[in-house]
């Protein structure tokens, strides 16, 4: 079996895969630090977590109950958010590797410290247990320079000002769910509280929507998508750096325009913000999609995904009726699953050392 873990900033989420990738049980411990909250299948309960250390130890236990023990394990396997471009494919954990993820901190500062938290702390419990990592940002490695160049001066995009692109895994499974089927140019939408939209021609993405940081793009739930710099200079002058930061990731996209950033809310009210909120978000949504057909060179099939991707039809009509004069074009729905990718990348690895 394959553990794959998810560190977040105040939660641990964990899914065990069999090695044909068959899901077999999930679960999550959330609030760490205060008064902790541990979900294991149909088991919930309150738990102590001082830090990611205490929540692993408490899930752990928690599994070895359902009969899922560290011996049972062929591997640990890890999402971590930026591998900025060190480390652009899956990795096996070793030294250098974990240096190389913190490396990469001043980049991530609110998720890779949590990353590498994780891995730490399975290491002290399970030295011997081989550990791999996925990174956020490697699917998007492939993207040619035209495409991540910011056009600034040399010594910032040597200091790592670039257009990383995110929410890579969850593309690279829908990719491994086409298979064979795979459109040559296809238009992938990873539509939830984050989105973003990126141009995957012959398997490979060449741009994505999301940039230096997930700030930019699309509207999505709380972050503002694309802002001038000239405007985000001019707030944080008259706010501070900290304030401005919560504006933009915390308190703009929809939740700025209609009060509420959960698209299925603002899909049942009949009131004019919340239509001005859903219309914007599919308008920049297709806004963007020409761009990356751009990059393409045409599109032969678009694919959803994400919670608002996946479940709210209406926003995949109105952004198809904004892109209506390409014709008929096949419309795809995929199940988001970034644990399923971090596992296959895990199972692709381990096959390679055998």
């Amino acid at each position: 079996m394959i553990l794959v873990l998810n560190a977040g900033s105040s939660s641990l989420k964990v899914e065990v895969f069999d090695l044909a990738l068959t899901s077999l049980l999930s679960g999550s411990v959330t609030n760490i630090g205060t008064e902790g909250k541990l979900s294991l299948g149909d088991q919930s309960g309150a738990v102590t977590t001082q830090d990611h250390a205490a929540a692993l130890n408490a899930m752990l236990e928690a599994l070895a109950a359902q009969g899922i023990t560290l011996d049972q394990l062929s591997a640990a396997a890890h999402r971590v958010v930026h591998g900025g471009t060190i480390l652009t494919t899956p990795a096996r954990v070793t030294a250098q590797v974990i240096s190389a993820i913190e490396s990469c901190v001043p980049l991530a500062p609110l998720h890779n410290p949590h990353n590498v938290a994780a891995i730490i702390a399975l290491q002290e419990l399970a030295p011997d247990l081989p550990q791999y990592c996925s990174f956020e940002t490697a699917f998007h490695a492939t993207s040619p320079a035209m495409a991540v160049r910011y056009a600034i001066p040399q010594t910032q995009h040597d200091a790592g000002i670039r257009r990383y692109g995110f929410h890579g895994l969850s593309y690279s499974n829908m990719v491994a769910e086409f298979s064979e089927a795979l459109p040559s140019r296809l238009l992938a939408m990873h539509l939830g509280n984050g989105a973003s939209l990126g141009a995957i021609k012959d398997g490979k993405s060449i741009a994505n929507s999301m940039g230096y940081s997930p700030l930019s793009g699309l509207t999505m739930g709380t972050r503002s998508g694309d802002i001038d710099g000239a405007a985000v200079l001019r707030m944080s002058h008259a706010l501070g750096e900290d304030e401005t930061d919560k504006i933009l990731n915390k308190n703009s996209g929809l939740k700025a325009l209609a009060g509420d950033k959960n698209m299925k809310t603002l899909l049942e009210r009949e009131d004019d913000e919340a239509a001005f909120a859903v219309e914007h978000f599919c308008y920049w949504a297709a806004r963007h999609a020409g761009s990356a057909i751009v990059a393409m060179g045409g599109v032969d099939a678009v694919a959803f995904t994400g919670g608002i991707g996946e479940n709210a039809a209406p926003v995949r009509d109105q952004i198809m009726a904004h892109l209506s004069f390409l014709g008929d074009v096949d419309v795809h729905v995929i199940a988001a699953d970034e644990e399923k990718a971090i596992a296959r990348d895990a199972l692709q690895l381990i096959e390679a050392d055998a």
